[in-house]
């Protein structure tokens, strides 16, 4: 087994707050980041594929296939996009990190699939220090 990554970066804004508390409930929990305001990240997405090694092409999967697919599918949802506002497939969902990586893999997972290789983890780093990494558990 052979694992391949990809990663792409977008920016996007976005807020922690659950509607069903008060804005002193938000703040006590989630900080500056319940800001009504927003506030932004520039965020890395790390793609990582696993699988056999094709005899005819020598790869796991196409690279530039993986490219595509992630900047097609979900780049373009939420590059330059505020998470809480713009992004159809957070709609109602918290716009943490973590929420947003399991959504990312649920777009990614059939459509990886479906060119022979497995997608095998979700690595999202919101900031050099806090990241998340999902692997569809």
């Amino acid at each position: 087994m052979v694992h391949i990554q990809r990663r792409e970066r977008f920016n996007a804004a976005h807020r922690l707050y659950n509607p069903d508390w008060t804005d002193e409930r938000n703040f006590e929990v989630f900080g500056p980041c319940a800001n009504p305001h927003f506030h932004g990240h520039n965020f890395n997405l790390i793609v990582d594929v696993k699988g056999e090694i094709q005899k005819d092409t020598g790869f796991v999967m196409d690279l530039q296939l993986l490219r595509n697919l992630i900047r097609e599918h979900v780049i373009v949802h939420l590059d330059h996009r505020n998470l809480n506002l713009d992004v159809p497939f957070l709609e109602g969902k918290m716009a943490s990190t973590e929420v947003l990586a399991i959504e990312i893999w649920k777009i990614l997972q059939p459509l990886i699939a479906k060119e022979g290789a497995q997608l095998h983890g979700i690595r999202l780093e919101e900031t050099e220090n806090n990241f998340v990494e999902y692997y569809g558990e």
